[in-house]
């Protein structure tokens, strides 16, 4: 039986700033963008070459705004990646050297926090 994860919930305070945010600056795709009803509305975006995608909106989760903080995006060059948020106008941290992988931290505009980590080789 295979289990895959396929969606994370990212809570926020502003669905359409948060999808300027994830479509606008950092590029990734909207999938859907459904209203429900009032007070309901679903935003689904996907990082390129994503398997798993993200979803955000009103009415949708009860996590307080700002809230995420454990989900790990691998990325191939943390340098270049780094490079591309900062001219995105993205705050994205230094990148951190870990003998398990390189890794860099971003936060979107309600806080939510996300880490980025290039996977090292094995010596």
């Amino acid at each position: 039986m295979d289990y895959r994860i396929e969606l994370i919930f990212v809570p926020v305070s502003d669905t359409d700033r948060a999808k300027e945010f994830y479509e606008g600056k950092l590029k990734w795709n909207v999938d859907h963008d459904y209203t429900v009803q009032e007070g309901l509305r679903f935003v689904q975006v996907t990082p390129p070459g994503s398997a798993c995608s993200i979803a955000f909106g009103e009415g949708i989760s009860e996590d307080e705004p700002g809230s995420l903080r454990n989900v790990q995006v691998v990325i191939d060059d943390a340098d270049a990646t780094r490079a591309a948020l900062l001219e995105a106008g993205v705050d994205a941290s230094e990148v951190e050297e870990q003998a398990w992988g390189r890794f860099v931290g971003f936060a979107d505009p309600d806080g939510n926090h996300w880490t980025l980590q290039q996977i090292v080789p094995q010596q």
